[in-house]
């Protein structure tokens, strides 16, 4: 491979973290659920509550969210 295609389309796609959709399956929240109580900007104790997990989890899913979205697949453009 020449040197004035490297970094075109040269590495594959991948995600470095898991998903939000796999982050929330293991946390045993619904997804769909997860983003519409960010949507309608539910406070970090009524989610913990409403999905019957600790406080401290729902931030880091909330805080994964707004810094990654909702996957951070990197590479291949």
């Amino acid at each position: 491979m020449s040197n004035e295609n490297l970094g075109k389309g040269s590495y594959p796609p991948w995600s470095r973290i898991p998903s939000l959709v796999e982050m929330t399956a293991d946390a045993g929240i619904d997804f769909d659920a997860f983003i519409a109580a960010i949507e309608k900007n539910h406070s970090l104790e009524s989610m913990a509550k409403e999905f019957g997990i600790s406080v401290k989890t729902v931030k880091n899913l909330q805080d994964h969210f707004f810094h990654y979205g909702i996957s951070s697949v990197i590479g291949g453009d």
